[in-house]
């Protein structure tokens, strides 16, 4: 599959189709080997446009790869002006929240190979993690391309089947936003205890950002690490002895928290 000569076309580019598309353009993808097909481009694609990207204009008669970045509620008027690209090579990769395979198949044809994505916002500052899914009709080779484009903004992994789609919604898509919440009451918690509050949010945004990445780096699993920073009846243990707690704590909360998202994402895909 060869994007140069082939072309990619981006149906959709807002605040994801756009992440991708800088991280592409940074590791070197022509602009000519871009079209976009958005009925409210940014300022940024207008620009684009005026060095090279195809914008809103005829497509390529064969692409490699058709990335499918709509909003859900606008799929059903979107995609079929693409219908006469499906049942060939072209692959179709969609990062659409809640739109199953299924229903790319039935307006594409069943011959289309189709791969589901779930990236989420991190892939904005190139920190994200995306989740795949293809159908019968794709390859290794297909696979392989769709890693290649998404690891410009972040990791990825792969899935065993669909249904594990919706808890992925609820963990990683959904995830930044139980973070960013974390952030904030922990800035709150510590105005409450006396600390001004651009001081607490500067320390709670680092302590949060921090630990992430030593997560990510440290050979220990997250477990490991909570244990090597609790000392016995010390500060970490009074607090972790809240947060713990089999009943109030993190691991219910968070269990109910998770599962509701992922209720929902079944309810949407219906």
């Amino acid at each position: 599959m060869n994007i140069n000569e082939n072309g990619l076309v981006l149906l959709g580019c807002g605040k994801m189709g756009s992440a991708m598309l800088t991280g592409w353009l940074a590791q070197g993808l022509p602009l000519a080997s871009v079209w976009v097909m958005d009925p409210y481009p940014s300022d940024w694609l207008k620009d684009l446009a005026g060095q090279g990207l195809h914008l809103n204009q005829g497509l390529p008669e064969n692409p490699a790869i058709v990335l499918v970045a709509v909003k859900p509620q606008m799929m059903a008027e979107a995609l079929p002006q693409l219908a006469a690209l499906g049942n060939s090579q072209t692959l179709f990769l969609s990062v659409a929240a809640g739109t199953p395979i299924a229903f790319y198949e039935r307006v594409l044809g069943g011959d289309t190979p189709v791969i589901r994505a779930m990236p989420n916002t991190p892939a904005a500052v190139g920190r994200g993690i995306t989740a795949i899914i293809g159908n019968a009709k794709t390859s290794e080779q297909h696979l392989q391309a769709a890693e290649g484009l998404l690891r410009a903004v972040g990791q990825t992994v792969r899935l065993e089947a669909e249904g594990q789609m919706d808890a992925v919604t609820a963990v990683s898509g959904s995830g930044p936003a139980y973070v960013f919440h974390l952030i904030e009451t922990l800035a709150a918690a510590g105005v409450a205890e006396g600390l001004a509050p651009d001081l607490a949010m500067a320390l709670a945004k680092a302590t949060v950002g921090g630990a992430g990445q030593l997560a990510e780096d440290a050979a220990e699993d997250p477990a490991q690490l909570r244990v090597n920073v609790t000392s016995p009846g010390g500060t970490t243990a009074a607090a972790l002895a809240v947060l713990m707690d089999p009943e109030t704590g993190f691991p219910a909360l968070m269990t109910r928290a998770v599962k509701a998202a992922a209720d929902r994402s079944r309810e949407l895909s219906q």
